[in-house]
């Protein structure tokens, strides 16, 4: 018998999109290369609107803000589970896009006189306030979590890799090499933080770890039919 696809995951999977890879007789290797936790905050004076970018910031408001003067901003953010969360917990989203960088152009284009409030990382990217700062966009932002690095080495070789952010692909680099693996990234600025490693590189057609996965599934059943 050939010996299976072995993929490694830079994050543990839910035990549903794990089975998307056990059904095609794919070996998994998982381990969480970053960890987030929540980090005190104090409220600031609020703006009009309120900016999301992950679910992590979601989580860190929840957990620990007064939700009743929150839920009456309106609110944007990044990824359809962000938007989601936010709705499910009372908030009224009035757009989401897939990345930051389409979120900023959507802004600026449409909401050039409205002031944010961004709730955000440690290791925010400067895409979103950038923009907002060139557009003359009043804005305020608040650090609610820390992204941390958990790196260690992978002993077991792999036909690919998957990476869900580019803190994760600068954890697992710190402990790893990639020589010929795919990568398969969630979304570009992923995909970005490898190309100084790899062009073996495959971006989602959605920024969601399922379409990651898929995105897998489609490139090694293709090699080998």
């Amino acid at each position: 018998m050939p010996e299976p696809i072995r993929i490694i995951s830079t994050k543990k999977l839910l035990s549903n999109q794990k089975q998307y890879l056990l059904n095609a007789g794919f070996s998994v290797i998982e381990s969480d290369f970053i960890k987030t936790e929540d980090l005190p905050f104090s409220m600031p004076i609020l703006h009009d609107s309120l900016l999301f970018t992950s679910q992590n910031a979601v989580h860190s408001i929840l957990r620990h803000a007064d939700l009743t003067t929150l839920q009456h901003k309106d609110v944007f953010c990044v990824g359809t589970k962000t938007k989601a969360l936010l709705e499910a917990n009372g908030f009224t989203v009035i757009a989401c896009t897939g990345y930051a960088a389409e979120l900023a152009d959507y802004i600026t284009q449409h909401y050039p006189q409205t002031s944010f409030t961004f709730f955000n990382g440690n290791l925010r990217r400067d895409t979103l306030p950038e923009a907002l700062h060139l557009a003359g966009i009043a804005f305020n932002e608040v650090t609610v979590y820390a992204t941390l690095l958990t790196p260690h080495p992978i002993k077991t070789k792999a036909n690919g890799i998957l990476f869900f952010s580019p803190s994760g692909v600068e954890s697992y680099l710190k402990e790893n090499t990639i020589t010929d693996e795919m990568c398969f990234c969630i979304g570009t600025t992923t995909a970005e933080a490898l190309e100084n490693t790899t062009q073996n590189r495959i971006i989602a057609n959605q920024p969601t770890i399922e379409n990651t996965i898929i995105q897998c599934l489609t490139h090694f059943k293709s090699v080998s039919s």
